[in-house]
């Protein structure tokens, strides 16, 4: 009786257990089958995949050091996330040029999320109505080129001021990435809110607008594990990453709320011109508008002002001087330029701007080697698509790498030297038309303020240039200079660059 039973009992297992090790053979065949298709990457640890990758240098680096030995189509898997690094010219094109919209969506992100309002800004925002209505609001109203000559003033003043410390302060050392910070925060503030916002976050805090800006792009630069391991979310508490950015989000509030009041109040003078709380204001009263825009809406769009629009000029115009007071044949060659041009007529105005084309070429090598932010924002697939005989399955999150890009052996010669000249009687523009030359980005989601930042920078480099004699520290050498990167989404120089400046009085 008690071998019949067992044998009753060990049959219908075994009837359960065939088809469930044949369903877990074809799942596992599918699985390597899958796995074949996809593009070369590092073998992957159980659970975490490759995120333990990150963790050992700056995310650009790791990328580009992976990318050199799995090629410039690269497949991670971070955590649950897959992931796809495009790290050169020719990969661009093939992404880009056919499946633009296919990569045109926004990764779930965590510190994104809180500090644009559930990712309510443009850069951000999921790829869909609200983003197209956005933008064009953004494009229409905020940064197209009425708007951006609009505020030629405003930029006129404030590197007239940049340039008048300077030139008070000529003594002792220049530290040029505060006084372009200084400079950048003024005109974006006084473009978006109507006037400067330089001093503490909010009442009662000990933090500056400035210290603020620097903890907003050091929290978007950090790995925060729920991103990837969603389960083990806890540990952005334990490692304090989640407390740094709660506070940090409500100094930032606290900023949006107060300007947000201040210019509803129906006694604030009238202002010359509209800025961009003005504009989002009238937006979201106007009843023929295709969305209404609530006030977190409009603070995620205030964000990308606020925040991109410092960080990335303050970024490029350091790395520039950076680069030339490391070459001075080119630093010369820009200085005699601009001096030969304006003479003794006291300063650069944007009138003068079109006529300085080495100077135009010193910035765009600048944005080659060092794009503001070099891994781009990163995208997201909409659905699965095939590239180069790779299947690249929906919700990827994409990176494409913009340093190594504007770096590729393919498309440049030399590729790390610093040379302007590669940029004289070319075509190349800003606008993402040539795949080697990505600074903005491409495409849907290349960067809306591309014209407002490149004036910003084009106008303070050629004052900067014109009006002061600049030198290393002495007894620093060229070569000795610190070019290492910071930690962030927008990547900044590591140790702030000070240098000697001498007021030239033409």
């Amino acid at each position: 009786m008690s071998s019949y039973l067992s044998m009753s009992m060990v049959l219908p297992i075994f009837v359960f257990l065939i088809p469930l090790t044949f369903f877990l053979l074809i799942k596992q065949k599918k699985h390597y089958a899958q796995q074949k298709r996809l593009p070369p990457g590092p073998k992957r640890l159980p659970l975490m995949g490759n995120l333990h990758l990150l963790f050992n240098d700056l995310p650009q680096s790791v990328l580009e050091h992976l990318a050199n030995q799995y090629g410039p189509l690269m497949f991670l898997q971070l955590g649950s996330r897959s992931t796809l690094v495009v790290s050169s010219a020719q990969m661009a094109i093939e992404v880009f040029k056919t499946h633009d919209l296919i990569f045109s969506g926004r990764p779930n992100l965590y510190c994104v999320n809180k500090l644009t309002y559930d990712s309510f800004s443009l850069s951000f925002s999921p790829y869909g109505e609200y983003w197209r209505e956005v933008r064009k609001i953004v494009m229409l109203e905020l940064l197209g080129p009425k708007r951006v000559q609009m505020f030629r003033s405003v930029r006129d003043e404030e590197v007239g001021v940049m340039i008048e410390s300077i030139t008070r302060n000529s003594e002792g050392l220049i530290n040029l990435s505060e006084a372009t910070l200084h400079l950048a925060n003024n005109i974006v503030c006084r473009s978006a809110f109507g006037k400067k916002y330089d001093g503490p976050a909010c009442d009662n805090s000990k933090s500056t607008i400035h210290e603020l800006l620097d903890e907003t792009r050091i929290l978007l630069g950090n790995v925060f594990l729920s991103d990837y391991l969603p389960w083990m979310g806890w540990l952005n508490k334990l490692s304090g990453l989640e407390q740094r950015l709660d506070k940090c989000f409500k100094g930032l509030d606290n900023i949006y709320d107060k300007v947000i009041e201040e210019h509803r109040d129906p006694e604030r003078p009238e202002p010359e011109h509209e800025d961009l709380v003005h504009v989002l204001l009238r937006v979201q009263n106007d009843p023929n508008q295709a969305i209404a825009l609530t006030n977190d809406q409009m603070k995620g769009v205030i964000a990308d002002m606020f925040i991109g629009g410092t960080d990335t000029t303050t970024s490029i115009l350091v790395w520039i001087m950076a680069e030339l007071i490391r070459n001075p044949v080119v630093l010369t060659k820009a200085q005699n330029e601009v001096r030969e041009l304006i003479k003794n007529k006291g300063k650069v105005e944007e009138s003068d701007l079109s006529h300085l084309m080495y100077l135009k070429c010193v910035i765009k090598e600048g944005f080659r080697l060092h794009p503001p932010v070099p891994l781009l924002i990163p995208r997201e697939t909409t659905q699965t698509c095939t590239i180069e005989g790779y299947e690249i399955p929906a919700k990827t999150m994409v990176f494409v790498h913009a340093k190594m890009i504007g770096r590729d052996p393919k498309c440049w010669d030399n590729p790390n030297a610093f040379s302007p000249e590669r940029f004289l009687d070319s075509s190349f523009d800003y606008k993402g038309n040539h795949y080697e030359f990505l600074p903005f980005g491409v495409g849907r989601r290349r960067c809306p303020g591309m014209n407002f930042a490149v004036q910003v920078v084009e106008l303070a480099l050629a004052n900067l240039l014109y009006c002061f004699h600049w030198e290393l520290p002495h007894g620093v050498k060229r070569e000795d200079l610190d070019m290492k990167e910071a930690v962030g989404l927008t990547v900044q120089k590591k140790v702030h660059l000070c240098l000697a400046a001498t007021p030239v009085y033409l």
